[in-house]
């Protein structure tokens, strides 16, 4: 059940932290040390633009529960315009770094790890053959 204690944002703020760190590790785990192109990579595959796109494999793996809270994170108001999105794709990665920030607060880190595998394998592949 989806803990009503949390606003969309902040389940995002947590939720992007999550990601980033899953990120951080795969990368790493490709054996590259330096850390420029570590962060240059980490920030194309976690942008509002490739996290909206990204959502499209998201979806229909949810729960209702999970899904809460992407509409959590989605609906919330924007105060100003996003940098380098449009209104839409930052909402849109707003309510999926609200889906990784609910699983993680309600302690389902295997659930998080299974659906950020299964939705970044293919930019992560794409990444290590680039390497």
């Amino acid at each position: 059940m989806l803990d009503i204690s949390y606003n969309g944002v902040t389940l995002a703020y947590i939720g992007d932290a999550v990601i980033e760190l899953y990120l951080r590790e795969a990368l790493i785990s490709f054996g590259v040390t330096d850390t420029g192109r570590l962060s240059a990579a980490a920030q194309k595959l976690v942008c509002a633009p490739m996290q909206s796109a990204l959502l499209e494999k998201l979806l229909p793996l949810l729960t209702p529960e999970e899904e809460a809270a992407y509409r959590l994170g989605r609906n919330h108001k924007v105060n100003g315009k996003p940098k380098r999105a449009t209104v839409a794709e930052y909402a849109r990665a707003t309510g999926m770094e609200a889906v990784f920030g609910y699983l993680h607060l309600s302690g389902a880190k295997e659930r998080a790890n299974l659906l950020l595998q299964e939705i970044y394998m293919e930019q992560l592949l794409q990444i290590k053959n680039d390497i």
